[in-house]
């Protein structure tokens, strides 16, 4: 039986809290070959999640603790939706080749995600030219702000 407990929890957080990119991940699958990836990812409101997208496939996301602010953009950075996982919304789908990024608003947060395997790393062309090179603090900032209609810039 596969579990994540209150201790598991408790040492992933800190694992996030002790990592240089403010982040740490359990799996629940085996392998990255896994046809479903299963995993939970303890996020500091410091690390930085680039927008970007998974055209191969859709993305599950539920909160385990913590909030999450989960925009999408359009092609040209545009915010075209916005939800705070946790407080507004319980469960949310990403679905495949939607830009987005994901911001965790409090310390200790973590976040299951459910997507379709097997694991491939986000490639440059799905990786979002408009936000490449900017520093973590300031685009979080802009997420942490950004509505509806917005474009960073």
């Amino acid at each position: 039986m596969k579990q994540l407990t209150a201790a598991m929890l408790d040492a992933l957080a800190l694992q996030a809290r002790q990592s240089p990119r403010r982040r740490a991940n359990h799996n629940l699958h085996q392998e990255l070959s896994d046809p479903v990836q299963r995993l939970a990812i303890a996020m500091e409101p410091d690390t930085l999640v680039l927008p970007h997208r998974h055209p191969q496939t859709w993305e599950l996301l539920l909160p385990l603790r913590g909030r999450f602010l989960v925009l999408h953009f359009d092609q040209a950075g545009r915010v075209t939706e916005r939800t705070v996982l946790g407080e507004d919304c319980q469960v949310l789908e990403n679905p495949a080749g939607v830009w987005h990024a994901v911001l965790s608003l409090d310390h200790g947060g973590i976040i299951f995600e459910v997507k379709r395997g097997p694991y491939m790393p986000v490639g440059e062309a799905d990786q979002a030219f408009w936000a490449a090179g900017h520093p973590a603090d300031g685009l979080n900032a802009w997420y942490a702000s950004a509505h509806i209609g917005d474009s960073f810039a």
